[in-house]
């Protein structure tokens, strides 16, 4: 059994991201299927909103992470190896997928807004540009989904296995018994 726990911090950035983060899918998908009106505007702004709340909690998370070195891993070897490369490739999904949703919005002719407030665009719209960001953020999107799914895989392992690895992330003393 390991009792390294992750710092609470650390554990609640991962589990507002990761709420976020299902929360982003789901009305990403839902939202394209939505006939034009204020509804899909509405929807649009929400998921582009709660997209750059999820880049600056990213870049939080990454400036902790840095700075607070995480439990040493009970696995070792090629499930070691696996685990690591899966969380930098999340924390790359967690930054691309958000910023190439933003790069893809800066070359339209619609304001991007935080949560109602207007933010900065970096050029004049672009179809060009606006068509290959929106590529690109589809494909951290997918790619990110099959991380998630991963993820999740592996964690279910180890409830499995009752090695105490997931409850290093839980919060709270009462899934920590």
């Amino acid at each position: 059994m390991n009792s390294a726990r992750y710092t609470l911090p650390a554990v609640l950035l991962h589990w507002l991201q990761a709420a976020l983060i299902v929360w982003l899918l789901w009305l990403g998908w839902m939202m394209t299927d939505l006939p034009k009106g204020a509804e899909r505007s509405a929807a649009y702004s929400l998921h582009k909103s709660l997209g750059l709340l999820v880049l600056l909690l990213s870049a939080l998370r990454l400036g902790w992470r840095l700075s607070h070195r995480p439990p040493v891993s009970p696995l070792s070897g090629w499930e070691a190896r696996v685990a690591q490369g899966t969380h930098h490739a999340l924390y790359a999904f967690l930054l691309l997928a958000p910023l190439a949703g933003y790069l893809s919005s800066s070359f339209t002719s619609y304001a991007i807004k935080f949560f109602g407030v207007e933010l900065p665009k970096i050029a004049a719209p672009d179809e060009g540009l606006n068509a290959l960001f929106k590529q690109l953020h589809w494909l951290f999107v997918y790619g990110g989904a099959g991380l998630i799914f991963l993820h999740v895989a592996g964690a279910m392992k180890h409830v499995w296995l009752r090695d105490g690895t997931l409850q290093r992330m839980l919060p709270g003393r009462l899934f920590n018994k």
